[in-house]
């Protein structure tokens, strides 16, 4: 079942591997013993011994500061040895010269692979601590309620950014369940504060405001003051588009569209795409006249309404085309509930590819609870 789980989410901030001690023996000693090979068809071993100073370097990128210890005192060790071996004619000031130096290189990549891994584990630590705000602001989806069961699925993948613009919620009220789901302008850390104040709005008014239209002057409101908040500090303005969903018994459910992308209604293998006005973003209102406008749509028992960002409609591939979200959605509209917004999802990915756009995606299925 498609869900935002914390385990998927501490996944995402792991450290990379590093090889097996057992890879690193077999990789330094074929080196060596290719070196020493050509060295020795040249006649020039100690000249060719300058290709091993690039193994602990290489360690110091990829392994841990044991191995990097092992790769270094192997290669102080072969080289101290051939040059000690070789007879060559070389002064011994050369040859202490060549050994220090082996032993300095080496020196400088156990340090800077103790420097990579403490960096790694700082990242590690922060990134995992925005996984942990991450869930405190989304709670972990399939949501259920009297009125509606919401599931989908929910992905920051802009993991450099640690959190993602994307937000939704779920809350019961007095009317009927309101569900949100809106696109913070920006990413990472800066964005956090607009959702925490929209999200945190919006599980408020949602219980106290009977109309969809205070519901969003209410969240138009609490982004305006993180504006002006965010203002004193230095930090930008920032808008949200949202698009805010009222379910209750009756056959119609009531949605303002805040800038957003429309939401897909799907009902007997069928694509529906309502017909809604779409008002500004919220943060926006004062530049406009026009109140929000409240539109009703029919949500029959067994239709599904789909909602999701802009991270999936302007998934793009590498050679810009955009994702074809509607004829995707026709093809895959058989599917359940529960599988479609995952299905959706890694179809874009695929789309998109190594070489295409990502970004933050949420895509959400609303559907009557089968407790009605």
């Amino acid at each position: 079942m498609p869900r935002t789980h914390p385990k998927r989410l501490t996944r995402r901030f792991e450290a990379i591997e590093p090889p097996r001690n057992a890879a690193v023996v077999i990789g330094v000693v074929s080196v060596t013993v290719l070196v020493m090979a050509l060295g020795a068809l040249s006649r020039s071993p100690v000249w060719l011994l300058g290709l091993l100073v690039f193994l602990p370097g290489t360690a110091s990128a990829l392994c841990t500061v044991r191995q990097t210890k092992f790769v270094s005192a192997w290669t102080t060790l072969v080289v101290t040895v051939t040059v000690l071996v070789s007879g060559d004619g070389r002064s011994w000031l050369n040859t202490i010269l060549m050994v220090l130096l082996t032993l300095a290189l080496g020196a400088a990549s156990v340090f800077a692979c103790h420097h990579r891994i403490h960096r790694e584990h700082e990242m590690l630590r922060l990134r995992s601590t925005a996984a942990a705000m991450q869930r405190h602001i989304l709670r972990p989806l399939p949501l259920l309620t009297d009125d509606v069961l919401v599931d989908g699925v929910y992905e920051p993948v802009q993991e450099d950014r640690l959190v993602g613009g994307d937000i939704y919620d779920v809350v019961v009220s007095p009317w009927g369940s309101r569900v949100l789901i809106g696109d913070v302008q920006g990413k990472g850390l800066p964005a956090v504060g607009a959702a925490f104040a929209v999200i945190g709005a919006f599980r408020e008014a949602a219980h106290r405001e009977p109309t969809l239209t205070a519901l969003v002057d209410a969240l138009d409101a609490s982004v305006v003051r993180h504006n002006s908040y965010a203002a004193q500090t230095g930090d930008d303005e920032r808008f949200v588009t949202a698009l805010i969903v009222n379910v209750d018994a009756h056959d119609e459910v009531q949605v303002i569209n805040c800038g957003h992308i429309p939401p897909q209604l799907l009902h007997d293998a069928t694509v529906i795409t309502p017909a809604l006005d779409s008002g500004v973003p919220l943060g926006l209102a004062e530049l406009t006249a026009e109140p929000a406008t409240v539109d009703w749509f029919s949500f029959p028992p067994g239709a599904t309404l789909l909602l999701t960002t802009d991270g999936l409609t302007e998934t793009r591939a590498a050679d810009g085309t955009f994702y074809p979200v509607t004829e995707r959605l026709n093809e895959r509209a058989s599917l359940s509930p529960t599988e479609l917004p995952r299905a959706l999802y890694d179809d874009a990915r695929a789309f998109a590819g190594e070489g295409g756009q990502h970004d933050d995606v949420a895509v959400l299925s609303v559907r009557r609870s089968p407790h009605r």
